[in-house]
């Protein structure tokens, strides 16, 4: 596959070097029963081993971050096993693959994690409700970590960045957006802490901050990247002085080393050349709503280093050759994206079939 627009062109994000400037979205899929990936997985990620890089679907670093059904972890030796399957079948088809480390915090049920408690910053429950076995449940309020709590997720965080590369994958992203538990930590309506974990903008960040720092010092920072989404109110994360809190976090950010920053769902005023200044040296991945033509004019003003696409690659195995070619896209099927089996998941047809 040949093609002259700069989406076709090599780059390097920290340590990772990618063959084209087209990422694969985190997408849940939940076909990783008791968290452990599957050899359908593996074929899975290897059928969209085109990518310039594979971001996985958010996987937790710790058995109270399996809020959703039949997601995936990294902190199990079978876990591990499980990703080694999945990152021989990538390396294989010459792609690389980062797994996504997301704790999902309040953003969960006990049915789902064997009867553990939700955790969360503080005691207030995310609005909406969470589907388990047994149907659609309310977000029970959280059990509020405590201070020795806290530091042990962190732990979890540098341990999961470790299990990834022990697992052979090419490094760790930090899902810190979209209202999971760091971003619950920066959003004052789900973190009302006194310590200092919260209060201010300062404590509020730190989390965020200290497990980027956790991941970054467990392997090196050349294989962790960081998610962000400032302003999306997706599971009820609200903050009514967003532009101090993310002027901050952008500020500690420029201060550290580390491979990418993949920004998805930030509301209008966030302007990308504006963050990017503020990161001097950091590769941006964007994210949002992407085609070819956009894609192209973003990197082409250099807005960004890659670009992400979602849903159009969890329906087109192929997408690369596809966008290469500005060929038709076969249609997301959304009825299996969450569970089941090989239907709406490994049999999408490519270009070839």
């Amino acid at each position: 596959m040949t093609d002259q627009s700069p989406l076709f062109t090599p780059v390097r994000l920290g340590d990772i070097a990618l063959a084209n400037r087209i990422v694969m979205a985190p997408m849940t899929r939940s076909r990783a029963p008791g968290g452990v990936p599957t050899a359908l997985m593996a074929e899975y990620y290897a059928q969209r081993a085109g990518a310039g890089l594979i971001v996985t679907e958010g996987t937790s670093p710790s058995a109270n971050g399996l809020g959703y059904t039949d997601i995936p972890g990294l902190f199990t030796p079978a876990m591990v096993e499980g990703w080694r399957a999945v990152a021989q079948a990538v390396h294989a088809k010459g792609g690389r693959i980062v797994a996504q480390v997301m704790h999902t915090g309040r953003i969960g049920h006990p049915d789902n994690m064997g009867g553990l408690p939700v955790v969360g910053p503080s005691a207030f429950a995310a609005a909406g409700q969470m589907f388990t076995a047994t149907g659609p449940k309310d977000h029970p309020v959280p059990h509020a970590l405590t201070e020795a709590e806290i530091e042990a997720l962190v732990a979890d965080y540098a341990a999961a960045a470790r299990n990834a590369v022990a697992a052979g994958l090419d490094g760790v992203e930090l899902h810190a957006a979209n209202g999971y538990l760091p971003n619950q930590f920066l959003a004052p309506n789900a973190n009302t802490r006194t310590d200092r974990w919260g209060g201010n903008i300062e404590g509020r960040a730190r989390f965020v901050l200290a497990a980027l720092d956790a991941m970054v010092a467990a392997i090196g920072p050349g294989h962790v990247g960081i998610r962000l989404s400032p302003g999306n109110p997706f599971n009820d994360i609200r903050d009514e002085a967003l532009e101090a809190t993310y002027a901050h976090l952008f500020a500690e950010l420029g201060r550290r080393d580390f491979a990418f920053l993949h920004l998805f769902g930030t509301q209008p005023g966030f302007d990308v050349p504006a963050l990017a200044a503020r990161l001097a040296g950091k590769a941006l991945i964007l994210n949002g709503g992407y085609d070819r033509d956009r894609a192209e004019a973003d990197l082409a003003a250099g807005r960004g280093a890659a670009i992400a696409f979602g849903t159009s690659f969890l329906a087109n195995p192929d997408l690369p050759e596809r966008l290469a070619r500005r060929a038709p896209l076969n249609p997301p099927d959304s009825a299996s994206f969450y569970g089941g089996g090989a239907k709406g998941y490994t049999d999408y047809p490519t270009l070839a079939a």
